[in-house]
């Protein structure tokens, strides 16, 4: 579903925190240049993302939003954006032909960490892997982000893979 940049974009999920009214719905373009602040907003990402260049990202927000198999999300705080994650759907001929969801880049504001905003945006993402017919959610997560390996152990992550990557 491509929208506008102004055009509105309906929810896919809406819950009261402590804050205000958190909704989840799917990015726009006009959203990148919060993403990639919320990207861009620790250690590992400082070094990563840079608005500076908005080209390259826009060509890859199309491509994630042209593509069925994968749904950029966003998370407002009473119309802020606050949050994201990418959730994609891969096809595998392991585990007997099944689909996996695949959670990427995960960000929550600085200010609503520990609230429990995550915790309801990968709730959301697993319950969506389960209507899709997924055998398993996976996710990678950095080493040195140890906070982050103690929540997803609280929602029921096991770290049973030792994962790889090449920088190219």
């Amino acid at each position: 579903m491509m929208t506008s940049q102004s055009g509105a974009v309906p929810a896919l999920f809406t819950a009261a925190v402590e804050r205000g009214t958190f909704t989840l719905r799917r990015a726009r373009q006009g959203d990148l240049p919060r993403i990639l602040a919320l990207l861009a907003d620790d250690q590992l990402g400082a070094a990563r993302e840079s608005a500076d260049d908005l080209v390259p990202y826009e060509r890859a927000f199309d491509a994630i939003d042209a593509d069925p198999a994968h749904l950029l999300v966003v998370g407002e705080l009473d119309g802020d954006v606050v949050a994201t994650f990418q959730l994609s759907y891969i096809p595998s001929l392991s585990r007997k032909g099944s689909w996996r969801a695949q959670i990427e880049a995960v960000r929550v504001s600085e200010v609503l960490r520990g609230q429990g905003v995550g915790a309801l945006m990968i709730q959301w993402a697993i319950d969506q892997a389960r209507e899709r017919g997924c055998s398993l959610v996976q996710l990678t997560t950095d080493k040195s982000r140890v906070s982050a390996h103690r929540f997803y152990e609280r929602l029921g992550f096991v770290a049973s893979h030792e994962g790889m990557k090449l920088t190219l």
